[in-house]
């Protein structure tokens, strides 16, 4: 019985260790996130903010101080009304941080010439490519935004409170990665470089 009782002691060890070992090499494969913005240029409400990290999900060996594994964030800046107002692919490099002003950055190059748009939906995807209008996506970002949140309407909007939240992991197929990417590129190509959201550089923060 000793040895009976050794010998399944031996075999949960072993199959916890391989357990372990399987959890930390699967990796959450999320390539599309979603958020929203809220009271986004309105008088004396505070600035959203969306940031993102990458993981290191596509890094590779590399000699120091080469980079390697950048990833880009696609941006869909959609209004209230869901039309995709404005779009761009910001660089993240391995282990970075991107942090994207909603009202500086996000919303304030709209196809419609007008930074007058106040709340909507901001939908992400991790790209490997630079290139809004035809993302190609690969898992490595990781994303939160902020929310400011106006405690009544009357007589006027205030005071104000910010919550910060991840971005919700959503599923991104085929025909949504398409109209993504086709709607991006007819916006930009009709807005005659109205649209065309704008990058803050790597570790600058708001």
């Amino acid at each position: 019985m000793k040895k009976l009782g050794l010998a399944l002691f031996v075999l949960t060890l072993a199959l916890m260790l391989t357990g372990n070992a399987l959890a930390q090499n699967v990796g959450d494969n999320s390539v599309y996130f979603v958020t929203y913005y809220s009271n986004a240029n309105t008088a004396g409400a505070p600035d959203g903010v969306v940031r993102a990290i990458n993981d290191g999900d596509q890094a590779t060996t590399a000699s120091e101080g080469v980079e390697n594994g950048p990833l880009w964030a696609a941006f869909y800046i959609f209004d209230d009304s869901e039309e995709l107002q404005s779009c761009c692919a910001c660089l993240v490099t391995s282990d970075g941080l991107l942090s994207e002003s909603v009202n500086k950055q996000l919303t304030n190059n709209e196809f419609t010439g007008r930074a007058e748009i106040t709340r909507g939906v901001i939908k992400v995807v991790s790209s490997s490519k630079n290139d809004p209008t035809n993302p190609v996506a690969a898992p490595g970002l990781r994303v939160w935004g902020t929310h400011i949140q106006a405690t009544t309407n009357i007589p006027e909007k205030g005071p104000f409170f910010v919550t910060e939240t991840k971005a919700a992991d959503a599923n991104l197929g085929k025909v949504e990665l398409s109209n993504l990417a086709i709607s991006c590129s007819y916006g930009l190509t009709l807005g005659s470089g109205y649209g065309l959201c704008g990058c803050t550089p790597e570790d600058h923060d708001f």
